[in-house]
């Protein structure tokens, strides 16, 4: 009996293991949606067409055709997916234009000092 409450103890022990690294992977994963959905809404934002929102998701989609090995393939589309919107001109634009003003706005407070 001590031996199978010892083997009891190291299935559970396995199992808990299992279940953390699924915990983190889901973690992971939600987090990469979450910038996803954020890009989304900001091009949402920007007014950026359909057409080339659905380019962007078709370039990400077409890019992850084959799964790399050793990496979940959900996971791949949507960092893929993140790096494309992230890399999207209206994005790069928009802040260029904030890093702009933001420069601009502190250079007139050194100059009103």
């Amino acid at each position: 009996e001590p031996q199978q409450k010892v083997e009891e103890t190291e299935l559970l022990k396995m199992e808990l293991q299992m279940l953390e690294t699924e915990r983190v992977r889901l973690s992971l994963l939600e987090e990469k949606l979450l910038d996803v959905l954020q890009l989304l809404q900001q091009l949402r934002n920007l007014n950026i067409s359909k057409r080339a929102l659905g380019k962007i998701l078709l370039n990400a989609l077409e890019s992850c055709h084959e799964p790399q090995p050793g990496k979940a393939h959900l996971f791949e589309v949507l960092d893929t997916l993140s790096q494309e919107l992230a890399a999207c001109d209206l994005l790069q634009s928009q802040a260029l234009e904030v890093a702009q003003s933001q420069q601009s706005l502190s250079n007139t407070l050194v100059i009103s000092c």
